[in-house]
């Protein structure tokens, strides 16, 4: 993802995997974790569609040290940058100085020019997904003991249908409340919570198979989890209406299951929709001076930033 301040000059230029320098202002480029970056051009749009008299280019990195035959960069002779496997401590500005010549057509007089282009490069990570479910039940009354036995029963039936998924069911709670409606009588049910958890023991070895985009895997899981969940309690009207005579003390609640994504960032990384709203659904990699110990998603400030590295997980 790379964002100047202007929306990139034209899609050909973005397909072709170029970003290029701008001397106004710095270009923010965003890279996933472990990917490479796209070519940072050491040239503005406009320098690169005109004849250059004796090019040179000198790229210096975040640590302020020459980035020319480091194993990680592939600097290309026009003066492009890849940075390779992209690590949070990669993360950083990036400065490449251009110099060329310009000869006077008259006096053949020849002048050196200097340009500097500067890049903000960011690590960042899809963000960990689990979702919040909300449903109801109906009950004869709020102080039956069926009531929390019912609970356990409903969470290890959930827990079996997502087992295979490594995700599990956590945060659940169970709360009975008296409903009075118009026109009716008294009404007791039963609100369940509950979070659909991608992380269930076991999910690290799942993720060995695919080391990179581990998130992605863990996403794809997780929503599929959700899914088995929603279509679980729409059958139980179908149930309801088909299989009892009777209908049972405690049952579901036509319509009453609801749903929300809840968002995670792993350690080091955080959201920040002001700093990076071009990147406001990423985990972006925490600046220097604050940090994130936990799975939130906020990266928080150091009370006495000694904190000079990208990513940081405490103080």
């Amino acid at each position: 993802r790379a964002v100047p301040k202007e929306e990139q000059h034209s899609v050909d230029l973005i397909e072709k995997n170029y970003v290029y320098g701008d001397t106004k202002h710095e270009v923010t480029v965003y890279v996933k974790v472990f990917t490479s970056s796209p070519f940072l051009v050491c040239m503005d749009l406009a320098r690169s569609r005109q004849e250059i008299i004796d090019p040179k280019y000198l790229w210096i990195g975040p640590d302020g040290k020459n980035l020319e035959g480091r194993r990680y960069v592939n600097l290309t002779e026009t003066g492009k940058l890849m940075v390779m496997g992209f690590k949070e401590s990669m993360s950083g500005a990036y400065t490449c100085t251009l110099s060329h010549k310009i000869i006077e057509t008259t006096t053949q007089e020849e002048r050196e020019m200097f340009e500097a282009y500067q890049f903000m490069v960011y690590a960042y990570r899809e963000a960990d997904h689990a979702y919040q479910v909300f449903v109801r039940f109906t009950t004869r009354e709020c102080k039956l003991v069926a009531n929390d036995l019912f609970f356990e029963e409903l969470k290890k039936i959930l827990n079996n249908i997502i087992f295979d998924l490594t995700c599990h069911i956590i945060e659940s709670s169970c709360k009975c409340h008296s409903i009075k409606i118009p026109k009716q009588d008294l009404l007791h049910e039963l609100f369940v919570s509950f979070q659909v958890n991608p992380f269930a023991p076991g999910w690290e070895e799942v993720c060995h198979q695919v080391p990179y985009d581990c998130e992605d895997a863990t996403n794809m899981r997780v929503q599929e989890a959700r899914d088995r969940i929603g279509e679980f309690f729409s059958k139980q009207m179908y149930a309801l209406k088909r299989k009892f005579q009777t209908v049972p003390t405690i049952h579901y609640v036509d319509n009453s299951f609801s749903v929300i994504r809840i968002d995670s960032c792993r350690p080091g990384f955080g959201k920040n929709d002001i700093t990076h709203k071009n990147c406001a659904s990423c985990c972006v990699v925490c600046d220097p001076g604050t940090y994130s110990p936990n799975n939130g998603v906020t990266c928080q400030t150091c009370t006495r930033p000694r904190v000079k590295k990208y990513g940081a997980r405490s103080c």
